[in-house]
């Protein structure tokens, strides 16, 4: 505590407005959220993939790749994966002032830490997409074989397994993975952000 007292916030005179009309869209998180297997990354990328297209200004933060850096010194424990979170949200909530449309692909298996990195944001800044595929479904595909070893005991604490996912309450889009192609799933979600005049 004794630390902060010497930190003084700057304010930069190049403002997140500033960098938004520069880009001509608003910069914003997309958190897509789900279990293991139920497809975030793909679609995060697939956006990404339309959305540059479209001239916008974008990254995916995906959960392995962070892991290998910003928090490669996390475990999976409830506390290091709060910790992960947070990390992701503050790092996230930086891009998004650059003027960026700041994709994130995370299990991020609990309400709570979710809500907190909403709560970093403005209103209407956070887009919570909730990659719905069961548990049944998910393990099928265990593209890394990570279910089957966490079956065998050989992971301890994977979510889904021998630890909770909490589903989103009040999501603003739900992607029904099991029912819709990846195609149909990129549209749903580039139409929501149009319609909510976040791209043209």
């Amino acid at each position: 505590m004794k630390n902060k007292l010497n930190i003084v916030y700057h304010n930069a005179t190049v403002t997140r407005v500033r960098r938004n009309q520069l880009n001509k869209h608003r910069s914003v998180i997309i958190w897509f959220t789900g279990l293991s297997g139920s497809g975030k990354s793909t679609l995060a990328h697939s956006v990404e993939e339309r959305l540059y297209k479209l001239g916008c200004r974008t990254i995916v933060l995906d959960g392995d790749n962070v892991r290998h850096g910003l928090s490669s010194n996390l475990t999976f424990s409830d506390d290091d994966r709060k910790e992960n979170i947070r990390r992701i949200g503050e790092a996230a909530k930086l891009m998004m002032e650059a003027g960026v449309i700041t994709m994130t692909a995370f299990i991020s298996p609990f309400k709570k830490d979710r809500n907190l990195v909403r709560q970093l944001l403005p209103q209407g800044d956070f887009i919570e997409i909730y990659c719905n595929a069961s548990l049944e479904i998910c393990e099928s595909r265990d593209v890394k074989g990570l279910y089957k070893r966490a079956r065998a005991g050989e992971i301890k604490s994977y979510t889904g397994i021998d630890s909770p996912y909490e589903a989103p309450s009040n999501p603003e889009l739900v992607i029904d993975i099991e029912s819709e192609s990846l195609e149909e799933s990129v549209s749903k979600v580039i139409d929501f952000l149009k319609s909510k005049e976040i791209i043209n």
